[in-house]
């Protein structure tokens, strides 16, 4: 073997490692990362970056077919599935090149294949190349979750991965699990033309969403022809050439149900195994990785960071625990934990769903007396002209306080307005701040203000 030596190693190049090894680079450390398949990871290679290009695809499709509420002509409209996969494929490889020379511009070592902890600061690649360092960070991310018996075979029983290239659009489409990746993905196919089931295990879509932003999830998905079915579960799937019979357990009956393909989104797991983690004190809990809120593992000098380590599987949590981690290992001053109920959540369905902090439920669980606060889009100049006046912005406070508990948002481009009530959330806002605020018009950025408004007996427009 042929032996190098760092200051770090970074195991995965997703948007939490590749992240890591750049602040660790920007901090004058000698960085190595090891990376098994593309810089960039699930998230910009197979997630979140590819699914937003075909749901660009089908939001444009969408409006195609709209033409004529805006005073337009539009007839024979038709898509190429081809074209529409080969467009999303493209803008995943134009970024996971630009990772690339991220890496070399910060001289960021990279290394191709898989990487094994070996204890004491090592780490092999490939077992050919043997890296030593005194931090080691583990970013190597999470896969689709298997359940027994429904297991995927990459044709009909596929998982995100697959779903991602379609070679055929299925006219009939089951997705089992209707968490962020599975109410996507439904969404993209039912635009696009499909007939759409989904199944959920538990009472309502979106389960971690406030329960009144699901319901209206819930309302809006069926008016767009989604068939949706709660409290169920599927007990077994029956494959033939060309379709599947599902095997839906609903109420205590089993039902059966044909569908053209199946599109599992029932959760994921961390990718722990043959990384040499039994070479280490590193523990795992349900095949996660353990660790504090610094990122620290119970092996000293070995971190973990992203979806490896647990909820919320999400890419920006994956990079900002990257600079926590590294900035932390590297004596950095004003070093903040990371408070997770300031992540938020996004969901690029129709209509788009975003969250920061607690439900109203969970805020009142914890003891708080609450003020909350609702203003409708019906009620917003700009998103009549948009023609979308279908959604909800909703606030919750904490009336002694004053302090933003939680933000919940249903319709359009709510997943780049989220960002504001997070911003006030990290800089620990209350509701007077929000009140002063002036807020653009017209933009459906002034919802946001009406809702704090309202929770307050305020609001102008409604």
């Amino acid at each position: 073997m042929t032996s190098q030596n760092f200051d770090v190693i970074v195991i995965g190049g997703g948007p939490g490692g590749y992240v890591a090894a750049i602040r660790a680079a920007q901090l004058k450390m000698k960085v190595a990362l090891v990376e098994r398949e593309n810089l960039g990871g699930i998230c910009l290679n197979w997630g979140c970056i590819p699914t937003k290009a075909l749901i660009r695809t089908s939001e444009i499709y969408h409006l195609m077919h709209r033409a004529e509420e805006f005073g337009l002509k539009c007839s024979g409209v038709e898509f190429d599935l081809q074209k529409v996969v080969e467009r999303s494929r493209g803008v995943a490889s134009q970024l996971s090149g630009g990772i690339k020379h991220l890496m070399k511009k910060n001289k960021v070592t990279v290394f191709d294949g898989e990487a094994k902890l070996l204890g004491k600061g090592m780490v092999s690649v490939n077992e050919k190349e043997e890296l030593s360092a005194k931090h080691i960070i583990i970013a190597t991310g999470a896969r689709a979750r298997v359940l027994p018996g429904l297991e995927p075979d990459g044709d009909l029983v596929v998982t995100y991965r697959d779903a991602m290239t379609p070679k055929t659009m299925p006219k009939k489409l089951l997705v089992v699990g209707s968490g962020a990746i599975g109410i996507e993905f439904a969404s993209f196919y039912k635009t696009m033309g499909a007939d759409v089931t989904v199944v959920e295990v538990m009472d309502r879509v979106l389960p971690v969403e406030d329960e009144e932003i699901s319901k209206l999830a819930h309302k809006a998905f069926e008016k767009q022809g989604m068939k949706i079915i709660t409290k169920a579960m599927v007990k077994k799937l029956d494959k033939t050439k060309s379709n599947v019979t599902a095997h839906i357990e609903i109420n205590g009956k089993v039902e059966q149900q044909t569908f053209d393909r199946v599109i599992m989104a029932v959760g994921i797991v961390g990718n722990t195994e043959n990384i040499g983690l039994e070479a280490t004190k590193v523990k795992t809990d349900r095949g996660h990785v353990v660790t504090n809120e610094w990122m620290e593992t119970a092996e000293k000098g070995v971190y973990a960071i992203g979806d490896v380590t647990g909820a919320p599987w999400l890419a920006h949590k994956a990079s900002h625990e990257a600079i926590i981690c590294v900035e932390k290992l590297t004596g950095q001053k004003d070093v903040h934990p990371m408070i997770k109920s300031n992540i938020p959540g996004c969901t690029y369905c129709h209509p788009q769903v975003a969250s920061v902090g607690l439900t109203e439920a969970k805020a009142i669980e914890a003891g708080h007396k609450v003020k909350v606060g609702r203003f409708p889009f019906i009620g917003n100049g700009k998103a009549i002209a948009l023609g979308e006046a279908e959604g909800l912005v909703k606030t919750i406070f904490d009336e002694k306080t004053g302090e933003l508990l939680g933000a919940h948002m249903i319709g359009a481009e709510v997943t780049e307005l989220i960002q504001g009530y997070v911003i006030g959330k990290t800089a620990e806002l209350v509701e007077q701040d929000y009140m002063h605020t002036i807020f653009p018009h017209p933009t459906l950025s002034e919802m946001m203000h009406e809702s704090v408004l309202d929770a307050y007996g305020r609001a102008i427009h409604f």
